[in-house]
């Protein structure tokens, strides 16, 4: 069982930067796809980015690309989330999940984190 542990939210301006991390307990999690979604209270969680087990190929949300970058390093088996120009829209509380079926639907994951939040004030 992957343990997956979220960190580096928290309340930034309007066109600041965040970087989350999404550290795993095992290192069989560098061998899976890994995607980061959000959620607001009262809505379906969104899909934000993905990656693949090597890096080498990424994925993204239209309201992510061009501002947000995933990354991983399998060495310290953790998986990253830089977010720039911040928008009081992406207010959410933001997961990280891993071993997808499809890496879009949130449901098609088998490990989740327990999220961070992430604040935009304007």
């Amino acid at each position: 069982q992957v343990q997956l542990v979220e960190s580096g939210g928290g309340l930034v301006q309007a066109g600041g930067s965040l970087r989350l991390s999404c550290a795993a307990s095992e290192h069989t999690f560098t061998s899976y796809r890994v995607g980061w979604f959000r959620q607001d209270p009262g809505k379906e969680r969104e899909f934000v980015a993905a990656i693949s087990w090597s890096g080498g190929t990424t994925y993204y949300a239209n309201s992510a690309k061009g501002r947000f970058t995933i990354s991983r390093d399998n060495a310290k088996n953790t998986v990253y989330l830089q977010m720039n120009s911040l928008r009081p829209e992406d207010t959410a509380l933001y997961y990280c999940a891993a071993d997808p079926i499809d890496i879009i639907t949130s449901t098609r994951y088998k490990y989740w984190g327990q999220g961070t939040q992430v604040t935009v004030s304007s």
